[in-house]
């Protein structure tokens, strides 16, 4: 498949980003779309497009199905119970298995949705191999050492099997402090890189350990006068700082664990926290990786002629708007100028693409509302709005900008659907 070989996402983020606000075209979405009449065909083509679905907040909130996403599935899934176009479900979520994400959007849709058409936010770490056979502290909560293996690692340590190696580190909750001290271990071998699969339930145990390891280069039983840099290798997914539920507000995401960890790292050390790493929108790396999954899916149907456009459909501007005008911009830049060397691995790995463009659409049913400012507008002060993407993913007000904006992702269905001249 496409393989972005990042060296560094710290390297590689911020050219892509600057590249890609300077040329990514000034758009002017609206603030609706009224559907018109659809082009109809007497024959329905083979599909020449596809879609990137965001799931929370576009389709479900929480475990409740939004309605539009019922009536969405309707025009997207024919009379045989088959999608008519290809479709990948791509979200930041990432405590959960591939396919119990499939069965439980399968439940809610109404239609069978095979786990190879979901994307959650770590799948593309199945890539690091380099890694696969490292000692990993990994960290999250859920099917844990599960997802983790299957993504090809294969020798883990969990926070709470290191807690319970060293007691002695574990001090916030009183309750849990040791009552006596434990003889310090020298048996434990040495940990290699740090696993960050989505947010922990005890922040302050994780966020602790997580240090205790990158401070000592791995061995943390043990102290060292000065820490260690550049680190462990710390490999992550989910930047989200917010999601959102069935709460009237957002609530924290993994990016807000990542932030504290950021920062606590730099406070204790002068130095900033490097990822080798980091997964999940907008990452052009699961782009690249959902492209591929749309390909594959085209080829399983048949459908002869290549797949040229995707639409991505979001709920949340610094992901899903974000993340797919970078990838336009990305292929856009192949196209004209072919890969660029990006680090000490060398080259994109980019196949000849037939993607041609990705279009982002912004829906109003999750992150973000039209009734309060958005990620470029200013607040009721004048200020500048806050920025609530991830560190190394610099602001850039042009790559905010949704190609078009509609109420739920079934006026979003229709759009498109009118724009390629399909019946609904």
């Amino acid at each position: 498949m496409a393989v972005l070989g990042f060296s560094s996402a710290v390297r590689a983020a911020p050219w892509l980003w600057r590249r890609a606000a300077a040329e990514l075209p000034r758009r002017c979405p609206g603030k609706g779309y009224t559907v018109g009449p659809a082009q109809v065909r007497t024959v329905q083509n083979p599909p020449t497009f596809g879609f990137l679905l965001d799931i929370d907040g576009v389709l479900v909130r929480g475990h409740r199905v939004i309605p539009a996403a019922v009536e969405a599935f309707r025009r997207l899934v024919n009379a045989q119970g088959q999608l008519r176009v290809p479709v990948v479900f791509v979200t930041n979520a990432g405590n959960i298995l591939q396919h119990g994400k499939a069965q439980e959007l399968s439940s809610l849709l109404g239609f069978k949705v095979e786990p190879d058409q979901v994307i959650l936010s770590h799948s593309p770490m199945k890539l690091f191999s380099q890694y696969h056979g490292k000692r990993m502290l990994v960290s999250g909560q859920g099917p844990l050492v599960e997802n983790a293996r299957a993504l090809g690692f294969e020798n883990l340590v969990t926070v709470d099997e290191l807690r319970m190696a060293f007691p002695v580190l574990d001090m916030v909750d009183l309750r849990r402090r040791p009552k006596t001290t434990p003889l310090p271990r020298s048996d434990f071998p040495a940990i290699e890189g740090v696993l960050l699969l989505g947010e922990p339930v005890r922040w302050e145990t994780s966020l602790q350990l997580i240090m205790d390891v990158l401070l000592s280069n791995g061995n943390p039983g043990t102290g060292l006068a000065t820490a260690p840099y550049p680190h462990l290798p710390v490999l992550a997914s989910n930047m989200d700082l917010l999601w959102m539920a069935e709460a009237k507000m957002p609530r924290f995401g993994h990016g807000t664990f990542l932030l504290c960890l950021e920062t606590i790292y730099r406070k204790v050390t002068g130095n900033e926290l490097r990822y080798e790493g980091l997964m999940g929108k907008p990452s052009i790396l699961t782009y690249q990786y959902a492209e591929d999954l749309i390909r594959q899916q085209a080829e399983r149907r048949g459908w002869a002629a290549p797949i040229q456009k995707l639409y991505a459909v979001g709920d949340n501007p610094m992901s899903d708007v974000c993340g797919a005008n970078l990838f336009h911009q990305y292929l856009q830049m192949v196209k004209r100028d072919g890969a660029e060397e990006q680090g000490s691995d060398g080259l994109w790995k980019q196949r000849p693409s037939a993607i041609q463009s990705c279009a982002s659409i912004l829906v109003c049913t999750g992150v973000y509302s039209p009734k309060t400012p958005g990620p470029t507008e200013p607040t009721q002060g004048g200020e500048e709005p806050p920025f609530h993407g991830h560190r190394d993913f610099s602001f850039s007000p042009k790559l905010m900008e949704a190609s078009h904006i509609v109420n739920d992702v079934d006026e979003a269905v229709q759009l498109v659907f009118h724009k390629e001249g399909w019946t609904s």
